[in-house]
């Protein structure tokens, strides 16, 4: 963490990455409207909070401003693809939509990471911090796979059709099997969160939903663990087509 108006002035001109900016409400100090514009025009997210919130982050003086520093630097999925296909890579991405927590978005990048995804998007807002515990669940997996962050996931899924890539979304409302769908093709694979799933206006862009057939009495299963069925599932489609 980086705290105070101009020490966050200064990492965001040194080009630090950062996660996300906490800033306490009502607050106007000189060089105000300087940072706000500074937030925006590198798209990072910022959320207005009573003081108390910020207190409880630290003790020490954050004079109403305190920015979380990304252990990772993001990458640009629009400069990214274009180098997956130029290597004569198969793209394969997975998308998380309102993935908040932070153990099951470390859990997925390993997953991802083991399975051979070239990159993971997440959108600017809404998404789990990525932070030691996230680092961890992940087993480091997220210190080496691309992740990008995007401030329009509409604006990305567009870029990524426009591209050739299929949009695959894993819902309950879908009616194919996951296995059903040719992954073979490039695949941008994406995963809403356990309490909402992927976003009704998300669902319209994509070229197949697929669910994961349940047999028991419980009707869901863990976002990370369904991830890792669909994700090898990819696998194996293109190992079994390499045969």
């Amino acid at each position: 963490m980086i705290y105070g108006i101009h020490p966050v002035m200064e990492a965001l001109e040194a080009g630090k990455e950062i996660d996300k900016v906490l800033i306490q409400m009502g607050l106007r100090v000189e060089h105000f409207r300087e940072l706000i514009h500074m937030l925006d025009s590198r798209e990072i997210p910022y959320q207005t909070v009573p003081i108390q919130k910020l207190n409880r982050v630290t003790g020490k003086n954050h004079q109403g401003i305190i920015a979380f520093i990304s252990p990772v630097e993001y990458m640009d999925i629009e400069k990214l693809l274009p180098i997956i296909f130029e290597d004569g890579q198969n793209p394969f991405l997975l998308i998380l939509d309102r993935v908040t927590d932070v153990r099951n978005f470390g859990a997925l990048a390993r997953t991802a990471e083991c399975a051979g995804v070239h990159a993971i998007i997440i959108p600017s807002r809404g998404a789990a911090q990525i932070n030691e515990d996230a680092i961890k669940t992940s087993s480091g997996a997220l210190m080496s796979i691309p992740v990008c962050r995007s401030a329009n996931l509409k604006n990305t899924l567009r870029f990524l059709r426009d591209s050739g890539l299929q949009i695959i979304a894993a819902t309950e409302k879908a009616k194919s099997d996951y296995y059903d769908v040719d992954l073979t093709v490039p695949t941008a694979l994406i995963m809403g969160s356990e309490e909402d799933g992927i976003s009704e206006a998300y669902l319209k862009m994509c070229d197949s939903l697929v669910r994961i057939p349940l047999l028991g009495e419980v009707m869901s299963l863990n976002v990370s663990v369904a991830g890792g069925v669909l994700m090898y599932e990819v696998v194996k489609q293109r190992l079994t087509q390499a045969d």
